[in-house]
């Protein structure tokens, strides 16, 4: 063979091997980037011919499933209306998606295989099929939560401590997914600043934890071996905090005062003068423990969450920051904002002996044959504290519910712990953001929460902690 023939070979096997690879790489190795690329509107197109999985809650009830249009389409419903907007979020060719539907879109439109099964499976003539996503949601305690909140903006998170399964997570006012194809109805919901109905609360933006946030820092002064739950410190009103006098609630002064009664009775000076001396260091430890200053660990598309933490001009600011106000800070004031998915967190490290599992919506994902893809295992997050640490903190929260400002979470037959907080909106007005956080029963819990609520005429004790003691019972007792 003389050699032009021999170069003209080699020359079309190479082309043929860049062909091979080229095609390869569109069609098998990078066929997801280009799926999700936001200017490929053809996979958007594909989407709507795929019978879309299911998204169901944890006791069978459907959320959110695909039903058949014209032409060989699906449109997505979703049989709970505004119940589960917010966890489970919406899909939509037009809107694109968010939430759940948003973080597991894999799954749910049956990507979850090896992009050469897929196409194995189109020259076998097989039609695309989603998995089905099954969460650790419970209907009942999700509605029991929408009515106790009732006409008030706020949410509401509740976890099992022992796994960081998500059960409740309602953020009012809601809105209805099903409705949002209609011709200006997304534009009309995005256009209520007021209300903001398309906003998460329980993970978006945040607000001030006030007195809640005391259990951050009770857990840092006793972990630290700093002090103690009977360690006694002055509890008169104006101590100078950062150079500036610090009242308690109706400008109560107490003389020498345990740890334990001053979070029964919350007293802002006793808990200042803790964060004061255990120092910006110590609280950044424990406040980076608990999942601060980063966006929670949940099953949820990251852009839709916010993270916890001290803000200055909308940028988040470490604890150790010159601008952080440290005493105000260990008290749920200065600049913190928080989401109430991350209070929630505090509790159920307590409440798990000091172990902060992970949190998550999802319980498993099963393919269009019945079987289970994948199980979402629990996840050690962090260990906040020694267990040691976590039963002083127990004990002090119990003190709060049985004779101090959390009385109204009180649950016949079962022991409570918790902890009440109000954050004033209005300067010199009684219009507050209010919150409680709890866990129950206390001796081995199997519940987890936090509520907030925005703009009320009043104190975390009478508008929150009633709150979380209905959705505690329905969880509880069923």
């Amino acid at each position: 063979m003389n050699r032009p023939i021999v170069r003209l070979y080699g020359l079309v096997v190479l082309l043929f091997a860049l062909l091979v690879a080229f095609t390869s790489r569109w069609t098998i190795f990078e066929a997801s980037s280009l799926r999700s690329n936001p200017l490929n509107a053809r996979g958007l197109l594909e989407q709507e011919r795929i019978a879309r999985g299911r998204i169901l809650a944890d006791d069978g009830t459907v959320l959110a499933r695909s039903v058949r249009g014209g032409e060989g389409t699906y449109e997505r419903r979703y049989p709970k209306g505004e119940e589960f907007a917010h966890p489970i979020g919406y899909s939509y060719t037009d809107l694109s998606q968010s939430g759940l539907e948003r973080f597991r879109n894999a799954a749910l439109n049956g990507q979850t295989g090896t992009n050469l099964q897929t196409i194995l499976d189109q020259l076998q003539g097989k039609r695309p099929r989603g998995d089905e996503v099954l969460t650790t949601l419970d209907p009942k305690a999700q509605q029991t939560a929408i009515t106790a909140l009732g006409e008030h903006q706020g949410a509401v998170v509740a976890l099992d401590p022992r796994d960081g399964a998500v059960k409740v997570m309602v953020s009012t006012p809601s809105f209805d997914p099903n409705k949002l194809p209609e011709r200006g109805a997304y534009e009309q919901l995005t256009k209520d600043t007021r209300g903001r109905p398309l906003v998460n609360r329980a993970i978006q933006f945040g607000y001030a934890p006030g007195s809640t946030f005391k259990v951050v820092t009770a857990t840092a002064a006793i972990d630290t071996g700093q002090f103690t739950s009977q360690s006694t410190l002055s509890g008169r009103n104006d101590v100078l905090v950062s150079g500036v006098p610090l009242g308690n609630d109706d400008d109560e002064s107490y003389g020498q005062i345990s740890l334990t009664e001053a979070l029964a009775k919350s007293v802002n000076t006793v808990w200042a003068q803790v964060a004061e001396k255990l120092g910006k260091q110590t609280m950044a430890r424990y406040m980076t423990r608990f999942g601060f200053d980063r966006k929670p660990e949940l099953d949820y598309p990251a852009e839709e969450m916010s993270s916890s933490g001290e803000y200055f001009r909308e940028k988040i600011l470490p604890p150790t920051s010159p601008r952080v106000d440290v005493g105000r800070m260990g008290i749920g004031q200065d600049k913190l904002a928080v989401v109430p998915l991350q209070m929630a967190e505090v509790a159920a490290a307590v409440a798990n002996h000091g172990r902060l599992m992970a949190p998550h919506m999802t319980e498993r994902i099963v393919d269009p044959d019945g079987r289970t893809v994948q199980q979402i295992s629990p996840r050690v997050q962090s260990v906040v504290m020694k267990p040691s640490t976590a039963t002083a903190v127990t004990s002090m929260m119990e003190a709060v519910v049985n004779e101090g400002t959390g009385t109204e979470a009180q649950i016949p037959g079962v022991q409570v712990a918790g902890k009440t907080g109000t954050a004033e909106t209005q300067i010199g007005t009684a219009i507050n953001n209010v919150w409680f956080i709890a866990f129950a029963p206390a001796s081995n819990p199997r519940v987890a929460i936090a509520v907030t609520l925005q703009g009320v005429p009043g104190q975390g004790a009478s508008f929150a902690a009633p709150v979380a003691r209905q959705v505690m019972e329905r969880l509880l007792h069923g």
